[in-house]
């Protein structure tokens, strides 16, 4: 249902929108049946011309049903919240599948910078790529992403993989997501950061396996060249600083 309105781009985003749909079923149920007796005891026990108000205690026991029942139930629609919350919990955040690639995520006032390791897959040599906010991936790969923040709280949040998590300074967050759409989705900073907050965007393109290895291959020689030519001289080369923007 949701995927209607935000696009469904991940493994786990189907299992985060059962859960929206769940508590909003459970809850909205519970908000109908809740207004509906509030306005017919209004109706019901409305002032009458010749009819003396009731003095009630709240003690009575056919009246404290009417707490005590909804009371429980309530309580067991808790459990199911809490079950399912749990379960999709444990999913996204508690276990962390094999990674097909690892990429690092960096945060800062105001933007994102990706590295990706490039054609050989190995983060630290010099082909890695680095793009600023933009970010490739491709569909079908188990990615983790290793999450930083160079000044203040920022928050990585991809809504079409419904996933989304803060990145604070002087801690690495490892996370992960597999894409199973191919596309341009909306990259956020979901943690107020500074006047410039608003404008912290940028872009998740999610590629064919052919589309993407031109990418990488395109790239990683850029990001090569440039590691080259910035060495020092006699010495190894330097990691590469810059490379293109993957625009």
């Amino acid at each position: 249902m949701l995927d209607r309105l935000v696009a469904s781009a991940s493994t786990y985003s189907g299992d985060v929108d059962q859960l929206v749909l769940l508590v909003t079923l459970i809850v909205g149920a519970w908000f109908i049946a809740a207004e509906v007796m509030f306005f017919w005891l209004i109706f019901r026990f409305r002032a009458k011309p010749g009819v003396r108000a009731q003095y009630i205690t709240g003690k009575e026991k056919n009246l404290k049903q009417w707490i005590n029942v909804p009371h429980t139930l309530i309580l067991v629609f808790d459990i199911v919240i809490i079950a399912a919350a749990v379960r999709v919990g444990v999913m996204v955040k508690q276990t962390l599948p094999p990674a097909d690639r690892t990429v690092k995520v960096m945060s800062q006032q105001w933007a994102w910078t990706f590295t990706d390791p490039g054609p050989d897959n190995q983060l630290g040599t010099a082909d890695d790529i680095r793009t600023t906010d933009e970010m490739h991936v491709e569909v079908g790969k188990m990615y983790h992403f290793l999450l930083e923040s160079k000044d203040v709280v920022h928050s990585f949040f991809v809504p079409a993989f419904r996933m989304k998590q803060d990145a604070d300074p002087g801690r690495i967050y490892t996370g992960w997501f597999k894409a199973t759409k191919t596309g341009r989705y909306d990259i956020l900073c979901a943690e107020i950061c500074g006047i410039g907050h608003g404008e912290m965007g940028a872009t998740l393109v999610v590629e064919s396996p052919a589309d993407h290895a031109a990418w990488l291959q395109q790239h990683a020689a850029d990001a090569t060249t440039a590691s080259t030519e910035s060495a020092p001289a006699g010495g190894a080369p330097a990691e590469s600083t810059s490379a293109s923007a993957g625009k």
